[in-house]
């Protein structure tokens, strides 16, 4: 007998200023079970969703959403969720200042003869914790979690709810295998009692295995909407629908002729400043050639982007030794104006805190590492800056009707577009990519992927660090694994499997 629907939304269309995202779509979703919503970046897939939880009040949408058999007209968060829907955004909510346990129960607090009672809530912190597969204490600060781990500990809050319909968008795009699997299994786990998941993702392994029907969203209307049997997904029906056409490479084709070494790391040593003769980073030496793609590869926490963070103006950790030499010569990179002048850019893992200043236009965000290109006569040429932005909205595809618009106004792959824009306008010899695919959709994944290649043809060195060992095997010439701040080693990719990667990944050289 086929499961009733707890949610039915009918004809819903949202319109903003020059653009309507949603146009008469329609989500059919039943109960206990994991429907997986798909789509290309700005396909509005989270608009749709944010319409769903209140973000977006009734009123401000045309269509109808019936939940558990009624009609709802929520006019904030707080209404969806006291229905038990709960979102957890792509974008991390979490305050970074405060405790795990504070974050957790922040407007929903334990309280107790009118005190709030912190003892129980750091006891039901450490039992949802566990529920996530995250063994940190209750009273850590969010500010000492990776992206991947606040993650988790944002699902954590959504279970801390009464939560019937949980919606997660992008739920693994900051996290490893071993914690994808892990949020995976949470999800059928959450099925089998009873709550059903709602998953936008953009990884459709994971939605193939996972799955009981999947909806494509493509330019603001439903194009594609059926039941599957979880682990018999068809990938490519799926790709074609979301982008209109088949891929049948996940990963251009290319060949690879390095040059001279230009970009060089020996014995690098940073400490974490948090927990006095820890080291971040212990005696890593690496390089890099001129038209190459070197590939970093480690777990969660293994020290991947502490080690290029550290390097990059030294932005975290304290410093113990070690150089880097650009073309030869040895350069001190002790602030991030000096990395940018010696040739390195670095796009950052976590786009809205350190990629973005969310309140400006994409135009300033684009030029604003190098302002130097748009002068004339010493003074700001506005005009080459608005050329400057619309060449990178049209070479990478950034969906906007304006590039004055505010960067909060474009969806999450789009801003990753951005920041590599703005990193790309310095004009580096280096480029250091960190996580460079998060977020985006697939058919935007092999555009940025073709745009790695074209940089290492130019005769730049290219790192790319990824959680996704397909991704670095796809597009790397060579790999170094790192495991608890140290390289356990180096592998050409011709040699390289995910086995043999995985390997050196969980021990110590």
């Amino acid at each position: 007998m086929e499961k009733p629907f707890i949610l039915q939304m009918q004809g819903i269309t949202k319109e903003f200023p020059g653009v309507k995202a949603l146009d008469n779509v329609n989500l059919n979703v039943h109960r206990a079970s994991i429907h997986a919503i798909c789509g290309e970046n700005g396909a509005g897939k989270s608009t749709l969703m944010k319409v769903l939880s209140g973000v977006y009040p009734y009123g401000e949408y045309d269509g109808n959403i019936i939940f558990d058999g009624k009609k709802m007209a929520f006019k904030n968060i707080k209404e969806s969720e006291n229905a038990g829907i709960v979102i957890i955004h792509q974008e991390l909510t979490m305050i970074p200042e405060l405790s795990i346990t504070e974050n957790i129960f922040m407007g929903n607090e334990i309280v107790k003869r009118g005190l709030i009672d912190w003892n129980e809530a750091r006891r039901r912190t450490g039992e949802l914790l566990k529920r996530v597969g995250l063994s940190d204490d209750p009273d850590t600060l969010i500010k000492y979690l990776g992206v991947g781990q606040q993650q988790l500990v944002e699902i954590a809050k959504a279970l801390s709810k009464n939560v019937r319909l949980l919606i997660l968008d992008e739920p693994t795009s900051a996290l490893n295998e071993a914690d994808s699997a892990n949020l995976l299994n949470l999800m059928i786990e959450l099925k089998s009692k009873g709550i059903t998941c709602i998953m936008i993702s953009h990884k459709l392994n994971e939605i193939a295995a996972v799955s009981d029907a999947v909806t494509v969203i493509r330019d603001g209307q439903t194009v594609e909407s059926y039941d599957v049997e979880a682990g018999h997904v068809d990938e490519n029906k799926i790709i074609k629908a979301m982008v209109g056409r088949s891929i049948e490479n996940r990963y251009p084709e290319h060949e690879s002729h390095p040059g001279e070494v230009i970009f060089e790391v020996s014995d690098w040593k940073v400490e974490d400043p948090r927990i006095p003769g820890r080291m971040l980073c212990k005696n890593s030496s690496f390089n890099v050639r001129a038209g190459e793609v070197v590939g970093f590869a480690g777990l969660m926490g293994a020290g991947r982007t502490e080690l290029m963070r550290s390097i990059f103006g030294r932005t975290i950790g304290i410093y113990h030794g070690g150089t880097v030499k650009v073309r030869g010569k040895e350069v001190v990179l002790d602030s991030v104006q000096k990395a940018i002048k010696s040739g390195i850019a670095y796009v950052p893992e976590d786009r809205k805190n350190l990629g973005l200043n969310l309140l400006d236009s994409i135009r300033m965000t684009i030029v604003a590492s190098n302002l130097d290109r748009i002068k004339t006569n010493r003074l700001l040429d506005f005009n080459k800056e608005y050329a400057a932005a619309e060449e990178y909205r049209k070479a990478l595809g950034i969906k906007t009707y304006d590039v004055n618009s505010c960067v909060t106004s474009l969806s999450g792959g789009n801003q990753q577009k951005v920041v590599l824009s703005k990193w790309l306008f310095t004009e580096p010899d280096v480029l250091i990519l960190d996580e460079p695919t998060r977020g985006i959709d697939v058919g935007a994944k092999y555009e940025i992927y073709k745009l790695i290649h074209e940089l290492a043809d130019q005769g730049k060195a290219v790192i790319l660090v990824s959680s996704e060992l397909p991704e670095l095997l796809g597009v790397s010439d060579r790999i170094y694994t790192i495991f608890e701040g140290e390289i356990t080693g180096e592998m050409p990719v011709a040699d390289a499997t995910q086995e043999s990667l995985m390997k050196m990944m969980t021990v110590t050289a």
